[in-house]
């Protein structure tokens, strides 16, 4: 439920309310886009720089549970 308002209110701020206003689909779909791309490439960083086996091939240990 957060994430999907976080999404919301996301995509308002990035349109810059400019999508109520007039007919700006060109906009609304980059914009989109780039939140969604931003959002992959986050979590691809997020995964191969901080999971187990990152971390294993880096020579670290796996933090406690």
């Amino acid at each position: 439920m957060a994430g999907t308002l976080y999404a919301v209110l996301a995509l308002t701020v990035a349109l810059d309310g400019e999508s109520s206003v007039a007919d700006n689909t060109g906009l609304a779909v980059i914009s989109i886009t780039s939140i969604v791309f931003g959002y992959v490439l986050l979590a691809c960083l997020w995964h191969f720089v901080f999971s187990s086996k990152a971390r294993r091939k880096r020579g670290e240990k796996d933090p406690p549970p």
